[in-house]
């Protein structure tokens, strides 16, 4: 009998043991079915598997051989691919155990970030019922995982989105292929970028969204490189909660949610929150650093603009997130393109600073090469801070790419200031993207444009500038500088000026 008893006891610790050292061979979550791998670059592919072991990867026609380390991790780099839209398998295999990918493609992948106009789902955009209807491109792709905290407002979270504020289950979604039953939720501006490029070229796109309603750009950027910059280290001191050196209205929604809350994981600058900074950059940038991608998109700002520090502080900002991420990518023209902020009134939303925040946002152009900028101040919602027309916006976006990267497009942008000068009574502006001509977008008189802050009437389209009636040669020259701005001047391409002030010489 006890005999008997040893040699159960002796199986069962050996089927557990084997167990435990199988089935251990994985893809990193960031793969799975559907997914677009990066064009035009080694293919880096990682994931664990039992420590020591031999992994075979095999993908299309190509195939490579690593070992995992002693914690387990493995990579690899297969040769750079063209384009291809013929859907192939990534195969792993070590000793006994195999996983498949299915359909995957070579293409462009793009890094969605930013908070609600960005994350805006096609089901609450304007032109969603006449989308929906269309044929889904099978070349076009995304990643739109869910995040823990969606959809909380000024409530505490609950327990079940407590448990996930960790960086390995903040983020939780796999690649999809673009079809009806994912677009609703997908994010509109991203979809509609996608959508036209794929449309336009043909070549695969894969979309990842990471955006988060309400987030701080403070967020998408790496602690580490904040802390190493004198003039950001304060952001990442003591609790974020009560820093000041923080936007205020985020401050305010982290303690709705977890202010009080017990059993919240907490770390050297307290609760995690999604607004907390370096969050999202844990949770979900760092682990796609090892996958090539084309570039990032960037719709976000609303809540870095309420306060004149934090909307004078955001070009260089932003100019650090984008320096830092093309390290870690080993990209120094990784591309980066972003949306201005639109319109909005100031009766019902706090967007008194927004004329300063889209001229620092325009400023940016000079400060971060390889970026580009879309204007959509003629496409706000005067009183609502998420406007709903999200198709000129990604159109917009898709046009930087189009001329950038696929040589396809010759204006990317709407009118941009290069110089204003003063000659004989007049105001001379001239402007890059302007096409063959200046005109307005209603073809009515030009409107938006004052010298030294008082709004002139004495202005005209000539060609390629703008003309403004000055006896004295002003100090400056502003074109859209309201809030809601009432500026009309567009170029051949109907694609509208940006908010500006600059010196006149």
């Amino acid at each position: 009998m006890r005999r008997t008893l040893y040699l159960f006891l002796f199986i069962e610790f050996f089927v557990f043991a084997f167990s435990s050292v199988q089935g251990q061979l994985r893809f990193d979550p960031v793969f799975s079915d559907h997914m677009v791998l990066q064009r035009d670059r080694p293919i880096r592919i990682f994931g664990t598997a039992n420590p020591g072991a031999s992994v075979l990867l095999r993908f299309a026609d190509q195939e490579g051989r690593s070992s995992a380390d002693v914690d387990g991790r493995w990579s690899l780099n297969l040769p750079a691919r063209r384009a291809d839209t013929t859907a192939h398998d990534l195969k792993v295999a070590s000793g006994s155990d195999t996983i498949t990918l299915r359909d995957l493609l070579v293409g462009d992948v793009w890094l969605c970030i930013g908070q609600s106009n960005m994350e805006w789902p096609m089901q609450r955009e304007a032109h969603f019922a006449e989308e929906r209807v269309r044929p889904m491109p099978s070349i076009l792709r995304w990643r739109n995982p869910d995040y823990a905290g969606k959809g909380f407002y000024g409530t505490p979270f609950t327990p079940q989105v407590v448990r996930r504020l960790q960086p390995d289950s903040f983020y939780q979604g796999e690649w999809t292929s673009a079809d009806q039953r994912s677009l609703p939720s997908m994010s509109a501006v991203a979809y509609y970028t996608g959508r036209t490029l794929t449309d336009r070229t043909g070549v695969p796109v894969g979309l990842i969204n990471l955006s988060i309603g309400g987030a701080p750009l403070e967020t998408f950027i790496d602690p580490e490189s904040m802390a190493a910059d004198p003039r950001f280290a304060s952001k990442v001191k003591g609790d974020w909660l009560e820093n000041v050196d923080l936007p205020d209205w985020v401050k305010v929604r982290g303690r709705q949610n977890v202010g009080d809350l017990p059993g919240v994981p907490s770390g050297l600058l307290g609760k995690a929150h999604p607004f907390r900074p370096g969050f999202a950059f844990d949770g979900g940038i760092k682990p796609l650093v090892q996958l090539p991608i084309r570039g990032i998109l960037c719709y976000q700002g609303e809540s870095n603009a309420q306060e004149p520090a934090r909307v004078a502080e955001y070009g260089a900002l932003t100019r650090l997130m984008v320096e830092d991420l093309r390290r870690k990518w080993s990209m120094p023209d990784l591309p980066f393109y972003f949306v201005q902020l639109s319109s909005i009134d100031t009766i019902k939303y706090k967007g008194q600073l927004w004329p300063e925040f889209r001229d620092e946002q325009r400023r940016m152009l000079d400060s971060i090469p390889h970026s580009g900028m879309v204007v959509c101040t003629d496409i706000g919602a005067r009183d609502d801070v998420h406007p709903t027309e999200k198709r000129l916006v990604g159109q917009r976006l898709a046009q930087w790419i189009l001329r950038d990267v696929h040589g396809m497009v010759s204006v990317p942008s709407g009118p941009l200031p290069v110089r204003a000068v003063w000659k004989r009574g007049s105001v001379i502006v001239h402007f890059q993207y302007t096409g063959s001509r200046l005109k307005t977008a209603d073809m009515s008189d030009l409107r938006g444009f004052a010298l030294d802050g008082n709004p002139s009437n004495q202005v005209q389209i000539n060609g390629k500038t703008v003309v403004i009636e000055a006896k004295e040669k002003p100090r400056v020259i502003s074109y859209g500088w309201q809030s809601w701005s009432n500026g009309n001047l567009v170029n051949e391409q109907g694609l509208p000026a940006s908010t500006f002030r600059i010196p006149v010489r």
